[in-house]
């Protein structure tokens, strides 16, 4: 391994993620803090409903349960898997396959949407040029996230699971403050790029509509029932 790739390697694997989750952090609470009217996701469906549904309920269903298979798959201790009896191998089939119909589900609602927002003459005059980068950004993200399942499909054929443990590694010692960008260096180039892509948008997170996850009405779920009652009189017979 060369100084300058393994220097490069450090830079983006063992410093850039840091920098990328200081500006996700600090930067969402700024602009929670002093744009309360920019906080929005900017929602175009009552300028064209036409296929709003559909696209949006397939990217959103998609990119969720992508980031939750990504937080579990990475950063669950190794004994919990252990405790459930399930193997490296096994755990990388899941992510491979369970991923890559996630990954479908959400390029095709995302394509939906960035086309929506190009060629609808409304949405597109109401369209920050913001919107569609970070569209576009999540596309490649994702693009880059669904090539590696090919890999990882050669990887299972030769009955190893290297890589993903490499990279489940290499996040936990992100999160516990002890970089080892040498796991990611072991990697291939797909991967390694899909990283790179994967921890931008956490840099670009606050600067974007995406602060709108923030949001999310989670109180609605346990909210009581709401009574509601009328002034128009019912006949009974």
């Amino acid at each position: 391994m060369s100084q300058d790739f393994s220097s490069w390697n450090t830079l983006i694997f063992g410093i850039y993620p840091y920098l990328c989750l200081s500006v996700f952090v600090l930067g969402s609470w700024i602009r929670f803090d002093r744009e309360q009217y920019g906080w929005t996701s900017a929602s175009s469906q009552l300028l064209s409903t036409a296929g709003m549904r559909l696209s949006s309920n397939l990217f959103h269903i998609g990119v969720i349960g992508i980031f939750f298979g990504h937080l579990v798959g990475l950063l669950a201790p190794f004994a919990v898997w252990d405790a459930i009896s399930l193997s490296s191998l096994g755990k990388q089939n899941i992510a491979m396959y369970g991923g890559g119909f996630l990954g479908i589900l959400c390029l095709i609602g995302g394509v939906m949407l960035l086309w929506r927002r190009l060629t609808n003459a409304r949405v597109r005059a109401t369209s920050r040029k913001s919107d569609i980068f970070i569209l576009l950004w999540v596309l490649v993200t994702l693009l880059f996230g669904l090539a590696t399942t090919f890999t990882t499909a050669h990887h299972a054929a030769q009955g190893s699971a290297d890589t993903m443990m490499s990279l489940a590694q290499w996040a936990k010692s992100i999160v516990l403050f002890s970089p080892q960008p040498e796991l990611v260096a072991r990697t291939e180039l797909v991967f390694r790029i899909h990283l790179f892509f994967g921890l931008t948008l956490f840099l670009l997170f606050p600067f974007t509509r995406l602060v709108h996850i923030w949001s999310l009405p989670l109180g609605y779920l346990g909210r009581a029932y709401q009574i509601v009652r009328t002034k128009r009189q019912v006949s009974v017979r």
